[in-house]
């Protein structure tokens, strides 16, 4: 047991019971119950009744064990009880971060937007999920911590870690990614004066500052050290804060990059990997919605969390001189399940068509009363009683109006009495009723390196119609993309991963796909197009699916034209026979 028995893990509480001489039945219902040090801490003789602990010899020994335990802070410290992660044990600074408006607004927003009226279980928020990956944070770093004393983590490291996860979504706007990945978008699109290039990354550090400014938490020792509230916001944006121009380097020699980061130094490289991991996608943010949305959802995760966090190691790369965080080899193919986990929650969840249905409602709604519903800011600085008003688009940019945007906009809407926002509360309605946006078409695509141009690609369809059909506008339907990957693209995350091996547990290395299974994908990402009818009308959904095929039908012979055998072949050349390159070309195009 070591001196903190609240950051003490489920199986270092068993393993300290068989150590003490614990008969293994008694070790089997601490397991099962998943009891670790913060939970153990906290058990009565009633509890340990309850829990099947019938022998009194065994709860009085357990008793005594827990009254010599070394408790850390243990009258500062807030318990929290997680449906996904047990007892979950946070300082007091995260505490009173906690409850400030800013933070407690993250109840106010559904972490999978939409999708809960796809998943009625996914009815769970940012709020909880900000305090999973702060807690996940912490333990990680408290166990490399713990495992590697020759890195140099310091308390404030730990501490600042775990306030980034805390707060890595405090950015986040109504309906989550609807609000930064439909809604921003569209109306950047309509209104040139919306900032464009917008991230919820970039309003959670913005929201940070404001929290601290607004509940004066900047005096907090931890913030008022040099570089640690850059640190933080550098954790939670996966970029630098500030970058320092080198005016009279050296030229640098090959792999020898620039240290971007000024929050921390490059010898503290790794830490840069634990929240928003910018070199795999490996990090603690997505260990925690991936249980958590597969919790909820009903879906199954495969993927092992604990087993890679306890097999993780730093070690220092020589190709760029930085430490990173290394996973042992044997927990490759745990990995790509990690990876394939998220691939089937984009594919079963986050990009379900009927979900993205619903969210471009959403989206319409939105766009149809940001004009006209207005959210107080920044108080006026004239001293004037009245505050600075603003849209739903321009809160982005006031983290006062900001503050007060959540998902209860949409009631806002639908119990206004503002004539002007009937087509909103029509669109609204219309989701409740269930009269929702119909998926015509949704069909693999190819994938290219720039974004597919929507608003052409519905021009051209709709371009598509015949005269003897029924009337078809480009306003009657959404083209949408759905990008399935797992996480880099086209590219496979793991060969970015360093391992290590017992052998050899200071020497970094790669592993190729194919030392690891020969049944793993050769291609990581696809596309689908998807075009959907606004109206529930059978004859326009039956219009829309023919101009779809009509306007594929072109793209194929577009396609077939663009890869034509040059008219002078070298005899010597294979040749490719039109049915050939048909073939190949749908086979790309599907």
């Amino acid at each position: 047991m070591n001196n903190d028995c609240l950051s003490t893990t489920v199986d270092m509480v068993c393993e300290m019971l068989m150590a003490k001489q614990f008969e293994e039945v008694v070790v089997e219902i601490f397991r099962k119950n998943r009891i670790d040090g913060t939970a153990l801490l906290l058990l009565s003789d009633s509890d340990l009744k309850e829990l099947g602990i019938v022998a009194l010899g065994d709860r009085k020994k357990i008793q005594k064990l827990i009254e010599e335990l070394p408790k850390k802070r243990s009258g500062l410290q807030k318990v929290f009880r997680d449906p996904v992660h047990g007892h979950i044990e946070l300082d007091p600074l995260l505490v009173k971060i906690i409850d400030t408006p800013q933070f407690q607004r993250l109840r106010y927003i559904k972490q999978l937007g939409g999708k809960y009226h796809v998943y009625p279980g996914a009815c769970h928020n940012r709020f909880e999920h900000s305090i999973g990956v702060a807690h996940l944070a912490g333990e990680l770093v408290e166990m490399l911590k713990k495992q590697q004393p020759d890195l140099g983590i310091s308390d404030d490291d730990v501490l600042c870690v775990m306030v980034a996860g805390l707060c890595h979504d405090l950015g986040h706007g109504p309906f989550s990614h609807v609000f930064d990945g439909y809604f921003i978008k569209e109306a950047s699109r309509k209104n040139p004066a919306i900032r464009k290039g917008w991230t919820h990354e970039d309003a959670s550090a913005e929201m940070f500052d404001h929290l601290l400014e607004e509940n004066d938490l900047s005096s907090e020792p931890l913030f008022e050290v040099e570089g640690n509230r850059t640190f933080i916001k550098e954790m939670i944006t996966g970029k630098p804060v500030t970058v320092q121009p080198l005016l009279s380097s050296p030229p640098q020699a090959p792999h020898e990059h620039d240290w971007k980061y000024s929050g921390r130094g490059k010898e503290m490289s790794f830490l840069y990997e634990i929240i928003a991991n910018k070199e795999t996608g490996i990090d603690v943010d997505k260990w925690d919605y991936f249980e958590r949305d597969c919790y909820y959802t009903g879906l199954n995760c495969n993927f092992d969390m604990r087993r890679t966090m306890k097999l993780a190691r730093v070690i220092e790369v020589p190709e760029d001189k930085r430490r990173h965080i290394c996973i042992r080899d044997k927990e490759a193919f745990n990995l790509y399940q990690m990876f394939h986990t998220r691939f089937s929650l984009y594919k079963r969840a986050y990009k379900h068509p009927t979900v993205n249905g619903i969210e471009l409602m959403i989206r319409d709604a939105l766009i149809a009363a940001d004009e006209y519903l207005e959210i107080p800011g920044k108080p006026n600085e004239a001293g004037d009683e009245e505050p600075h008003m603003c849209r739903m688009s321009q809160a982005i940019e006031d983290m006062y109006a900001y503050t007060l945007l959540t998902d209860s906009v949409v009631q806002q809407i639908l119990m206004s009495q503002d004539k002007r926002l009937e087509e909103a509360q029509k669109l609204l309605d219309r989701i409740q009723k269930r009269d929702l946006y119909k998926c015509v078409v949704n069909r693999v695509w190819e994938v290219k390196e720039t974004a597919p141009d929507k608003e052409k690609m519905s021009r051209q369809i709709v371009g598509m119609h015949h005269a003897d059909e029924v009337e078809l506008k480009e306003d009657d339907i959404v083209v949408d993309v759905a990008t399935f990957n797992y996480g880099m693209k086209r590219k496979n995350p793991i060969d970015r991963v360093w391992f290590y091996t017992k052998k050899e547990p200071d020497v970094p290395k790669r592993i190729e796909k194919e030392e690891i299974s020969a049944l793993l994908p050769d291609t990581f990402q696809e596309q689908y197009i998807r075009v959907y009818c606004k109206e529930r009308n059978p004859d326009k959904e039956s219009a829309v699916e023919k101009c779809f095929n009509r306007w594929y039908k072109e793209q194929l012979k577009s396609k077939m034209h663009s890869q034509e055998t040059p008219p002078r072949p070298n005899p010597e050349m294979i040749t490719t026979t039109t049915a050939e390159k048909s073939n190949a070309a749908s086979r790309k195009l599907f």
